[in-house]
């Protein structure tokens, strides 16, 4: 008899608990109203700022390269590695040594600016702070339309990340009547932005910023693409501006909600009525994503509370900023890269490039300023927004790489993109997709466009 009230009282619970949260999903919050003029550069230069666009190059100094080579030559010996481990413990020490004499001694300086100025560089005064980014506009033929894309990198990438795709982007192909105007800024506290000077500015207030620099270059309307934080921006964008973003393609697509994790955690029982069948392993078992980010997640935490601390140390140690950042490209390429000695980090990539994006960091002093966007994105003040519960209109997009660090279906997705078009779901590829494969990158943004524009068209013929 008790046992039998007990039960029910968990099934009224239950019950109560389900329909709580049905209530939330059908009940979203509103978009909220932000400043679009909030300052975040130091008060004393309100109304004094130049708010042109001013070009800019990325300058590798004689001072700063030799202050780089000498902290380099002169680390303290690194701990050796446990016996029989690889990147288990993070970055194996013995991998170490090859990649700091390559930055000290063959990593060409001097090359390497050259290769980073290829593209248009600026800097423009948005809301009190300089924010650099790269512009490429093609040269097309009649007939050829050019369309303005707006690509945001993340933590710990950079515009770096987009180099080899820019070319792609920019150059006509067939059975595309279009190419992209191509926007790539540098997240605000990150590479050659200016960081804020008081708390406050999360994604919702880089979306505004962007959006901003959107209107300076003359686009009031535009696409969007993202990763990592720039995927939470892009997010941010088709949220806060629905009328002005044409289409958002995402390659880590993740609605986080109080109605997701109820279909994840009843997935974990019977995962067909949550996702297909050849991707149940992306979720499932429960158990392994808890692992996982139990492993792999201690750097979210301590950026989330104590970026300052940990920015105190890696802005010093040029070492320990490469053991750091480039640790990241291993795990977050092929989880599995963790059990090999080097890491597997010129699986996809050369030495040059993932040294590059570190100049772009020790060069501008920026990895303290850069971590702080994830306490500021955990703050209860954002949290409190409920981004992800508000619904948006605009087309989306999902790129799904295999080795992302998340995988939701389209049920999850579509409970806050509700025109999401499709998504990608390719058996390859990591974190950092438009670095890693930047042809399949292209193709996709290419095909999510193209769907964006013909969504468009149709959705303007049936209003007539």
């Amino acid at each position: 008899m008790a046992m039998g009230r007990v039960l029910t009282v968990l099934a009224v619970v239950a019950i109560g608990a389900g329909a709580w949260y049905v209530f939330q999903c059908l009940e979203a919050p509103k978009a909220p109203k932000l400043n679009l003029e909030e300052w975040w550069g130091p008060n004393e230069l309100k109304g004094k700022v130049d708010t042109s666009i001013r070009p800019f190059r990325v300058q590798f100094d004689q001072a700063m390269v030799q202050d780089l080579k000498t902290r380099l030559k002169n680390h303290r010996p690194f701990t050796p590695p446990l016996e029989g481990v690889g990147f288990e413990y993070g970055f194996n020490s013995k991998a170490i040594d090859p990649w700091v004499q390559y930055w000290a001694d063959k990593y060409n300086f001097t090359a390497r600016e050259k290769f980073l100025n290829q593209f248009p560089q600026f800097k423009t005064n948005i809301q009190g702070l300089d924010i650099h980014f790269i512009r490429v506009t093609p040269m097309v033929p009649q007939g050829v339309k050019v369309v303005p894309i707006l690509l945001m990198h993340g933590w710990p990438g950079s515009v770096r990340e987009f180099y080899e795709a820019i070319p792609l982007l920019t150059q006509q192909r067939a059975g595309y009547d279009f190419v992209f105007d191509v926007v790539v800024p540098s997240l605000p506290g990150y590479g050659f932005s200016d960081p804020a000077v008081r708390p406050g500015l999360a994604a919702p207030q880089a979306a505004v910023i962007f959006r901003n620099l959107m209107h300076r270059l003359g686009f009031t309307k535009y696409y969007i693409q993202g990763g990592d934080w720039g995927a939470l921006i892009a997010s941010s964008l088709s949220t806060l501006f629905p009328d002005e973003v044409l289409g958002h393609h995402t390659n880590m697509a993740v609605v986080q909600s109080g109605c997701n994790y109820v279909k994840l955690f009843v997935g974990s029982f019977i995962p067909s009525l949550v996702v297909d069948s050849h991707l149940v392993d992306r979720m499932y078992p429960l158990s392994n994503w808890v692992a996982y980010v139990l492993e792999e997640f201690g750097y979210f935490h301590l950026q989330a509370t104590k970026p300052d601390t940990i920015g105190t140390a890696l802005n010093d140690s040029p070492s320990g900023l490469l053991a750091y950042i480039v640790e990241k490209f291993s795990t977050w390429t092929r989880l599995e890269h963790r059990s090999r000695a080097d890491g597997g980090l010129e699986f996809r990539f050369t030495k040059d490039q993932l040294i590059d994006n570190l100049m772009l960091y020790w060069s501008s002093k920026s990895i303290t300023t850069s971590m702080r966007f994830y306490a500021e994105n955990m703050s209860k003040k954002n949290l409190a927004l409920r981004m992800d519960e508000i619904k948006t209109p605009v087309p989306t997009w999902a790129l799904q790489a295999k080795n992302e660090l998340f995988y939701q279906p389209p049920s999850f997705l579509r409970t806050k993109y509700t025109n999401l078009l499709n998504a990608t779901v390719l058996e390859d590829g990591g974190h950092f997709f438009a670095f890693e494969l930047p042809q399949l990158f292209a193709d996709d943004v290419f095909k999510a466009v193209k769907a964006f524009r013909e969504w468009h068209t149709k959705k303007a013929k049936t209003e007539l």
